[in-house]
């Protein structure tokens, strides 16, 4: 999952957020409420873990504010104060979730573990963007009433896209660990997040390039230069969106060294 940690004590935050990452999930850590806000409107992130005794906003402000402005966001509060009716508050107001400090990371992971089942019950089974449809209960993708054939691979690509309904950019490690299952911890990233590794996340975006072809985002721009629904965001990624001429130019088409290199690791590309 896309976690936000709001934490004043640096030391614990960068705790957590080093857990969480060995645990495959991207994190970003802020220190005040205020922050936490800012950066939640940026990043739509799919959970905070929100401490109460914040500098800036208080945790029960920023509780306040997420359910008014981000609620498809899971929120577990983290919190030292042993007042069962802060506890009964903080669920009243929104919070899936309560953690006492002192805590086990083991515990904190399990409860995470459970949102996360909790939040897939309730996601929508089938995901649009312009004349997209992605119904995933039956594996099937249509783009303007018309079937389109995906492979295993190019439709859990897709689907990371649409769920993130191209309000945020999703990053090459994402897609890897979401599509690819890659475990990207701290001290994994250099080390697996090779240039083989990017390479079969631009092959298979540009499969999904030639197949999805032109959307109606991009059709209602009257510009000819945009060509195809998924937008590459130079040094982030990747969001669905109108593309632009020079993105299309920049990443159409593959080199036979970075095919040569996807086929050495099982042939994922053309049995994927």
């Amino acid at each position: 999952m896309n976690v936000l940690i709001v934490e004043d004590d640096s030391a614990l935050g960068h705790f957590l957020q080093q857990g969480l990452k060995l645990d495959g999930h991207a994190v970003a850590v802020v220190t005040d409420g205020e922050a936490a806000l800012e950066l939640a409107a940026k990043l739509r992130p799919e959970l905070m873990i929100l401490d109460l005794g914040l500098p800036r906003m208080d945790g029960i402000e920023v509780l306040a504010e997420m359910q008014e402005h981000f609620r498809s966001t899971s929120v577990l509060v983290l919190t030292g104060r042993a007042e069962m009716e802060e506890r009964v508050k903080c669920l009243r107001l929104g919070a899936d979730d309560v953690v006492m400090k002192p805590f086990s990371f083991h515990e904190l992971r399990a409860r995470l573990q459970a949102l996360s089942r909790r939040r897939s019950q309730f996601e929508d089974t089938v995901l649009h963007f312009g004349d997209l449809a992605m119904d995933r209960a039956q594996r099937r993708v249509t783009q303007a009433g018309r079937d389109v054939e995906l492979t295993a691979t190019e439709f859990s690509l897709l689907e990371s896209l649409m769920r993130r309904r191209g309000e945020r950019v999703c990053s090459r490690a994402e897609l890897l660990r979401e599509v690819w299952r890659m475990p990207l911890g701290d001290n994994a990233i250099a080390a697996r997040t090779s240039r083989m590794d990017t390479n079969i996340v631009e092959v298979y975006i540009n499969y999904l390039r030639k197949k999805l072809g032109r959307n109606a985002v991009s059709s209602q721009n009257s510009s000819a230069d945009c060509h195809s629904v998924i937008r590459t965001v130079r040094g982030e990624g990747y969001l669905l969106g109108a593309l632009e001429d020079s993105d299309l130019k920049a990443s159409a088409g593959s080199s036979p060294t970075v095919l040569t290199s996807i086929f050495a690791l099982g042939g994922r590309a053309s049995h994927a």
